[in-house]
Order: C-alpha cells, then structure tokens, then sequence
C-alpha cells in the first residue's frame, strides 16, 4: 500500500512539474524539448516577434485592433513582452470618434484586445529606419520607442506579422517613406548573413501583398511568408459597418481584416502544438477565398515550404486553454464560415458613409461627415487625374492604359529598379499622399514606368505638377 502511496506521490508532483513549466518561462518549450546531459541542460531557443500596424486614424481602425489581437495570442501563448515588439501609431484607443475609450475590438462580440499591449514604438517613431533597424536587432540604429529590438541567437525562431494598405511592391507606415519589398529583402538577408535565427514566418495583411515576396524571396534562407492576397489583387476588410456580421452600431469603423481574423481566429482555439502551419495555411486559404465570392483574395506561400510542417506552437507558443481543444467543438464551425467582406480601398468611404448616415439630421455631426465623405470622393478623383496627366507627360496618353495595367508574369518580381520604384512612390506619395491611402492602388504604375526606362527626373517634375495642378479643394 506504502509503495502505491508513494508511486501516487511522485506522479502528482511530476505533473504539478510540467504544469508549472508551461508558465515559469514565456519562450520555454515543453519539458520534453529540454535535452538534459547529466546535470546539464541545453536551453530550447527563444520565441521573438515583431507586430506592426502601418496605419493611422480612426478610418483604419481595423489594422492596429489586428495588431492588438496578435499580441494576445502570443501574451496568451507564452511569450514575454520582451521578446514581442510592437510597432502601432496608438490613435485610436482614446481617439474622440471611439464610444469605448481604451477598448479596441477585432471582432462584434470581442473582448477588448488593447488591454496591456506594449508601446514600443508609437506615433512618429512607427517608420521604416526604426521597423528595420529591430529587426536586425539593432539598438543603436532605433530612435525614439522603447528601443526594443529583436535581439534573437542562431538557435531562435522570429514571427513577424505586418498588417496594413498596400500596393504593388510596397507595404505602407503612417510617418515617413513606405516600406518597399527591397528594402525589407536586403534586411532579411542581412539577418540570415548574421547567422541570428533559425527560422522565421512572416504574415502580411495588405493588398497585392504577394508583390512584397514574389520572384524575391529565396528558398534558403529559413523564412517562410504567407499573404493575404496576390501579387495582383486587393486583400479584404470585415466587420464592416451595414455588412453581415456589423460592428456595434457605436463604431462606423471595420473591425478587421478577413485574412487577419482567419488566422487568429484559428490560434484563439486550436491547440498550436498540434496544429502546423500548413494547417492553418489551408483553413485561412480556404475562409478567405471563397468560390463563390466576389473578388475575394487567394493566400499565398513563398519562401522555404518546408517551414510549414512545423507546429504553429514555434512561432506563437500555445494557450494552455486549448490543450483539450477538439475539432468536434462547437466554435470551430465558425471558422469555416465567411463574413462579408469590403475592398480595402473601399473601406475609408464606408467609415465616412454611414458616419454620415448615422448622424442626426440637421446636426453639425451630419455636417462634418457629409464634408468628410465629400473630401475623400474628390481626393480620390484628385489621385486618379494626378496619376493619368503625369503618364501622359512622361509617355504621351496613348500609354496610360499600358502603364496602368501591365502585370509582370508569375514567379517575377514587380521591377527591375528598385530605386526609381522606390524614388518615385515616395516621392507620390508626399505630394498625393492620404490618410485613406488611396494612392497606393497606384503603384504598379510607377513600377511600370521604372521597368519603361524612364527619366527620374522628369518623372518626379511632372508628380509634382500634377499634384498641384489637380489638388482638391481644401
């Protein structure tokens, strides 16, 4: 009977044990990952991740509620704050236009996602020199933030989750110049050269996002990138005001994003340490485009495939919550199903649409969002005029439809000079650029013009001419 006692004792405390170990460490991996020689122990590598929002304002609300999200799983599943890096202008929380003063929901019914996020680096100090400088871990090559930087070793593994607007060829930020996908290449290879991780998944939300790794991103360097559309096509908002499942009426805003949602939704109940990326790479595939949906978008997998036969659990950790999950259970019937969804280039008019819908008649509200919604319909008709008279200055007319429609062929990357690309979208986009972002369906063109020999010079005189000839009316 002693001997029963004693087999029941030592039972109980090696499970207390391995309970316990699930929580004394963020990036600590399962008991039977430690591999123990004598009294010596090899510590499993570490968890980093980088989480940006490349937006601003409460008409982009959906971007940072993505971001906010994204960190509670990881929160959830284990990692520390000091190996999650957050990159979000933080203007919406306690912006007036939000009813719920320091809530951010991702979802109709959510929980508030804002709750303990880290200000890593907000407002101005979310650009491009801080976002690649952390990358590479960095720290004197950050300015302003936390100063956090990804400070990673040969052994560890990064997750890197950007969601925004996009163009082709770029991924936007709210201070300074858009991040081009040379820019981002040239600093994933120097991250490889350093030998300072082992492998790394990258999710992007943004339209034509596929353009960002699309005959660039080499099979050998450990990374494996997913996004949420392709190199040609628009990704999806959701949870949109006067759409099937709508906000609360209190939030003329969209939610999220359908790419975004699908994948979180997913990590909020699965068990990620027996679900592979694959896996969910296919359910995310599968919700997002729909076959008998309107111009819904097509995920896309680059980069090392063979990442996706690991565990979700290598990049994310995993919520102890879900250690019974069961595909049986009820809440995954709605990750099967698809909500409505709107372009992401429509989502700004939407906002302004049915704030000025909602809005009390007669009142100033009624007033200061018909101009709102007025303002954004004559900005973009300023955009598309701006962008048709600088290809006729530079080519002649009769090449606005070439320039404007020209794709370049699967497995190809979008341009041959990335620095007139990158000169030229820039330069557009402070001449013509928007909070709405409009400008950006706009950068295949310029891609174009690049890959047709064109003068930079004389490219860059006639954006600015035609952003202040056709400059709408203030």
């Amino acid at each position: 009977m002693m001997c029963y006692y004693r087999l029941f004792v030592l039972l109980a405390l090696l499970s207390s044990f391995v309970v316990e170990s699930r929580h004394l460490k963020g990036n600590s991996y399962e008991l039977s990952n430690f591999h123990r020689s004598g009294t010596n122990a090899t510590i499993e590598p570490k968890i980093w991740a980088v989480l940006v929002a490349g937006s601003n304002g409460f008409v982009n609300y959906r971007h940072q509620a993505d971001i906010c999200h994204a960190y509670q799983i990881l929160k959830n599943g284990g990692l520390e704050d000091e190996n999650i890096i957050v990159f979000m202008y933080d203007d919406i929380a306690f912006d007036v236009e939000n009813s719920r003063p320091g809530v951010i929901i991702n979802k109709p019914d959510g929980d508030n996602v804002y709750k303990g996020v880290p200000k890593d680096y907000t407002g101005e100090d979310v650009n491009v020199d801080n976002l690649l400088a952390a990358i590479l871990g960095n720290k004197t090559g950050v300015r302003g933030g936390s100063g956090k930087v990804v400070e990673s070793g040969p052994n560890d593994h990064i997750f890197i989750y950007y969601a925004d607007h996009g163009g082709a060829g770029i991924l936007g930020m709210p201070s300074g110049v858009d991040l081009t996908a040379k820019d981002l290449m040239n600093t994933l290879k120097k991250k490889h050269a350093a030998k300072s991780y082992k492998s790394m998944v990258i999710y992007v939300e943004a339209c034509e996002s596929g353009s960002i790794f699309e005959g660039l991103l080499p099979k050998n360097m450990n990374i494996y990138a997913i996004t949420a559309a392709n190199a040609n096509e628009s990704s999806w908002g959701t949870y949109c005001p006067g759409e099937f499942p709508s906000p609360p009426s209190d939030l003329d805003t969209c939610l999220g994003d359908l790419f975004s949602i699908s994948w979180m939704e997913d990590s909020d109940i699965h068990d990620l340490r027996k679900e592979t990326l694959d896996q969910q790479y296919q359910l995310v595939r599968r919700r997002t485009a729909v076959d008998d949906m309107v111009g819904a978008s097509h995920v896309m997998q680059y980069g090392n495939k063979t990442i996706a036969k690991q565990f979700v659990f290598n990049y994310m950790g995993a919520n102890p919550k879900n250690d019974y999950y069961s595909p049986s259970s009820s809440d995954d019937s709605s990750l099967t199903t698809t909500p409505s969804i709107v372009s992401q280039h429509d989502a700004t008019l939407l906002h302004f649409w049915h704030k000025f819908r909602n809005a009390p008649e007669g009142s100033p509200k009624k007033t200061e969002a018909h101009k709102q919604l007025m303002d954004e319909l004559s900005l973009r008709k300023h955009i598309d005029e701006s962008v048709n008279q600088i290809i006729s200055v530079v080519f002649g007319q009769e090449k606005v439809p070439e320039m404007l429609n020209t794709v370049q062929s699967a497995g190809n990357p979008l341009v041959h000079d990335w620095d007139c690309f990158k000169m030229l979208v820039n330069n557009f986009k402070k001449q013509c650029g928007s909070t709405s972002r409009y400008e950006m369906k706009y950068s295949r063109a310029f891609a174009n013009m690049c890959n047709a020999g064109v003068h930079i010079n004389h490219a860059t005189q006639a954006i600015t001419q035609a952003c202040s000839t056709n400059s709408p009316p203030p």
